[in-house]
């Protein structure tokens, strides 16, 4: 049985296409025009070994937010639609990540319920490159509303922007790997008291 995603969004500000395969082996196509970003989805792709592709055209003469906003709203319901009725899987995954100084503990609950707990350093850098560093909870945000998961983010200590970023993805991408892989011991079970997430 495939767990495949794909969602389609457009609006007068993007156009986006996301296809994400949980069950794939970290083949990323990533292309938003917005540089860091195609580098943090490739994190999420490889580190999660979901096949993912992702084509967004965005008003970018105005600034990089609705293309960023857009794709991780697009992103979320690809990925909502590929877990399907979530029978067998582990439901929940963390993962602690270090890059150099920063760290990263991700935990995901695949819920049904969208809830975000995120810190991370405060006075970190606002920019790598083009990418707004304020974005990164925006995206979780967005992710989370569209996926409807709990996720807890927390980055203790960093320094350099570009590491405390990046660990978030790298930490993100295994959580949901863990928690989306199939529990054998579980087949055809649904996680849950309530018999649906």
């Amino acid at each position: 049985m495939t767990r495949i995603g794909r969602v389609e969004r457009t609006t007068k500000e993007t156009s986006v296409l996301v296809e994400v395969d949980l069950d794939g082996t970290g083949t990323v196509d990533v292309s938003t025009g917005v540089g860091f970003y195609d580098h943090m989805l490739d994190q999420l792709g490889r580190h999660g070994l979901f096949d993912l592709t992702v084509k967004t055209q965005g008003d970018l003469h105005i600034d990089t937010h609705h293309t960023i906003e857009d794709t991780a709203l697009a992103l979320g319901a690809a990925f909502k639609q590929a877990l399907g009725d979530k029978k067998g899987i582990y439901r929940f995954g963390n993962c602690t990540v270090p890059l150099d100084e920063s760290l990263a503990q991700v935990t995901v609950d695949l819920s049904g319920r969208p809830y975000l707990v995120h810190t991370e350093p405060e006075n970190i850098a606002p920019m790598i490159g083009s990418y707004d560093t304020t974005m990164t909870r925006h995206i979780l945000e967005s992710f989370v509303a569209q996926a409807q998961v709990a996720l807890h983010v927390h980055v203790p200590y960093g320094r350099n922007a570009h590491h405390i970023v990046e660990c978030q993805f790298k930490a993100l991408a295994r959580a949901l790997r863990y928690a989306c892989e199939r529990d054998p011991r579980a087949a055809g079970i649904i996680p849950s008291t309530k018999g649906a997430l």
